[in-house]
């Protein structure tokens, strides 16, 4: 199998291809500069693979949360590949991938990406038998101290929601966390590790059912609230 994965939704901009299980990829830190480099990564993936995109059987996608532009940027390209190719699309939430790469702590994952304007985008997850995430509970947006999380013992926190409101999260956990790293983002080889057997599992979608969750409907605060912050 053949499947390629696409995550932008945060500053991170990532492509992996996975040929029979082994997984290549490529990723770069630049904000504001994932339109430029998604198709190169792309094109340098199929390369070292020595494929064609015609041999490709699936795209998978980080269908968000993240930034607006992030989140539509990867649907749009992959929207774009997967109908000239004629192929399916397997959606995966930018969290799951998110929560996927925390380390094996036997502890419960919550990922939290920064949404900017005093909030988190949030997940919990819990590591399956197989070794791939599973959601606990439904993704949010929210204020940091007004998470509300399932009932574990121990969290690890991934994330930059982390980062930015530590303090805040780490008061909403019973303990402190058994691992904690503010600087993770979502990334494409995680994309392609939940993406593969879902798609094993005819679980792709048409590329025009291949749609972006944003969890946020208001992008900016008013005048008004800027000043009463």
């Amino acid at each position: 199998m053949n499947l390629l994965a696409i995550e932008t939704a945060t500053e991170s901009c990532s492509a992996a291809l996975s040929v029979d299980g082994r997984i290549i990829e490529r990723s770069e830190i630049a904000p504001r500069r994932h339109a430029e480099l998604i198709l190169p990564m792309i094109a340098s993936l199929l390369a070292e693979a020595g494929i064609a995109r015609a041999q490709l059987d699936a795209i998978a996608v980080g269908r968000g949360p993240g930034a607006f532009t992030g989140v539509r940027l990867a649907i749009a390209v992959t929207q774009g590949l997967a109908l000239a190719l004629d192929v399916p699309v397997v959606p995966v939430s930018s969290l799951a991938a998110l929560a996927q790469d925390a380390p094996d702590a036997g502890a419960s994952i919550l990922a939290v990406i920064d949404a900017r304007m005093g909030e988190v985008y949030a997940g919990a997850f819990r590591r399956g038998a197989d070794g791939l995430v599973e959601a606990m509970n439904e993704e949010t947006i929210g204020k940091a101290d007004e998470l509300i999380l399932p009932r574990s013992i121990q969290w690890c926190v991934v994330g930059t929601g982390w980062d930015a409101y530590c303090e805040t999260l780490a008061a909403r956990l019973p303990a402190a966390p058994a691992f904690a790293d503010g600087a993770r983002y979502p990334q494409a080889r995680a994309i392609a590790a939940l993406a593969a057997p879902q798609f094993a599992a005819g679980l792709g979608v048409a590329p025009e059912q291949a749609l972006p969750v944003y969890l946020r409907d208001k992008v900016a605060l008013t005048l008004e609230e800027q000043k009463s912050r």
